[in-house]
């Protein structure tokens, strides 16, 4: 099954050129752009992860918007010798219909939809001042005596290497990949070391604030008691004694004020009676001795 054009405009379209000396890292730069009126996802793959640093790698470009690609080189030491077989893979898809749909995921669901584009490194190194110049005329003089029965082996090399495998790619950067994902295990695992040392703080800080609260309720009550006690001594005489107390051996409190009960009233009445008896009997014997 064919797979779909690239919709994207990729500049430089073929060649990443970088230019050297290697001994420090070179930077090279490709944009990429939207000419669609559909929302393009976009994924760069390189068969050497491990030398190449891209920012971004991936992302998301709108309708009619461009985006620069940075693509540096780490040092190494160049030999003009040694055939470069760097590459690198521009996937694009079209944003589905699907809004929840993982990014990571979206390349292995939608193989159908992918979109490849393919750019190879050339590597621009300025001749060393040290190197002869015979050599170069005699290297140049040994190609150019060259059977023409090597050049379509030449031809036929060169359209080899030109010819990208997806596999290749799927395999070199599968070790970009695993870092990645070993990078955000380590996160991971990380953030959740981090929430342990949280709660357990979180737990000690709930322990020594139930310990205050309890330091403090044990002074307020330490507090309020003495101030109780206090009061209550400053209230009574240390030598009185209860109102109700009596002591059995003290003579009865004398009973002052007390109504006479009704034996009494007939006493008295009675003793009137006798006395105007005998007020009655005098004056009659009065009465008798006068005669």
């Amino acid at each position: 099954m064919a797979k779909p054009a690239q919709l994207l405009t990729i500049e430089p379209a073929n060649e990443l050129k970088f230019q050297g000396p290697f001994r420090t890292a070179v930077a090279s730069y490709m944009r990429l752009t939207n000419p669609t009126d559909h929302d393009i996802y976009f994924k760069i793959k390189t068969t050497a992860p491990k030398k190449y640093c891209v920012r971004p790698n991936c992302g998301l470009l709108e309708p009619r918007e461009s985006q620069e690609i940075a693509i540096v080189l780490q040092p190494f030491i160049f030999d003009s010798n040694e055939k470069n077989k760097h590459k690198f893979m521009v996937q694009s898809m079209v944003k589905p219909d699907d809004e929840d749909i993982n990014l990571e995921d979206l390349w292995k669901k939608y193989p159908e939809k992918l979109m490849d584009s393919k750019l190879r490194c050339v590597f621009e190194c300025p001749l060393d001042s040290n190197q002869p110049a015979q050599a170069t005329d005699g290297s140049n003089a040994a190609a150019a005596a060259a059977p023409n029965s090597k050049q379509p082996n030449a031809a036929a090399g060169n359209e080899g290497n030109a010819q990208f495998s997806n596999a290749q790619f799927n395999a070199m950067s599968n070790d970009d990949e695993l870092q990645s994902e070993a990078a955000l295990l380590k996160e991971i695992k990380k953030l959740r070391d981090n929430e342990s040392v949280l709660r357990q703080e979180n737990l000690q800080l709930r322990e020594q604030i139930v310990q205050l609260h309890m330091e403090a309720e044990g002074r307020a009550k330490e507090q309020s008691s003495p101030a109780g006690a206090t009061a209550a001594a400053k209230s009574v005489p240390v030598q009185s004694v209860p109102v109700h107390y009596q002591n059995p051996y003290s003579p009865p409190p004398p009973q002052l004020g007390r109504i006479p009960s009704l034996d009494s009233w007939y006493a008295l009445a009675f003793a009137i009676f006798i006395c105007f008896v005998g007020v009655l009997i005098g004056k009659s014997m009065v009465s008798e001795s006068s005669k």
